[in-house]
């Protein structure tokens, strides 16, 4: 079980890192956020935050089962 929620919470920081833009050089960022859109900015963090969120907790209660 513990497993199953520490996969789950490194899975998602990693898809939130992907929405939000975490690993790319500043050129990159500067093009993309010049290349795109409003709403899809808004899509992209609201996506990046809710996947953030869940890998959060999804690593807490990995960390909470594990110490009982």
């Amino acid at each position: 079980m513990v497993q199953l929620f520490l996969i789950m919470g490194i899975l998602c920081i990693l898809i939130s890192g992907i929405f939000i833009g975490a690993w790319t050089d500043g050129k990159q960022q500067r093009a993309n956020f010049h290349s795109e859109t409003e709403e899809h900015r808004d899509f992209r963090t609201k996506i990046a935050m809710y996947a953030g969120l869940a890998g959060v907790i999804s690593l807490a209660i990995s960390g909470f089962i594990y110490l009982l």
